[in-house]
């Protein structure tokens, strides 16, 4: 299972051949997303059809590899010409709920500061 600790999501946009599994996926992670596969961070792919999403992540000790697949409809997979889009972990839930990661009626995250 997915720990919602997680602070990064990476997504790799485009279509992922579905058949990597922990090796092939990991070596996409170093060599294709410049990230570093250990960070513990979640990399998510998705296949030609977006029906299928696979999340690989770090874990102490060994890799862990999530996969859903839909039986009805498709992701809602970011398109763009970049080759990640980081995400955090809401809207990568959003995304397995089947809605964008880019939802214009949601909150916005607040922050303040203390001014003295």
């Amino acid at each position: 299972m997915i720990s919602p600790n997680r602070s990064r999501v990476y997504l790799a946009l485009g279509a992922t051949d579905m058949r990597k599994a922990i090796n092939g996926l990991s070596i996409l992670v170093a060599d294709i997303l410049k990230q570093d596969p250990f960070s513990g961070h979640i990399f998510a792919f998705c296949n030609r059809r977006q029906n299928i999403i696979k999340a690989l992540y770090w874990d102490r000790n060994g890799f862990c590899l999530w996969s859903k697949r839909l039986e009805k409809n498709r992701f809602a997979w970011p398109m763009s010409k970049e080759e990640v889009k980081q995400v955090d972990m809401r809207q990568f839930l959003w995304l397995l709920d089947g809605l964008s990661v880019e939802q214009k009626h949601a909150h916005k995250k607040l922050s303040y500061s203390l001014i003295f």
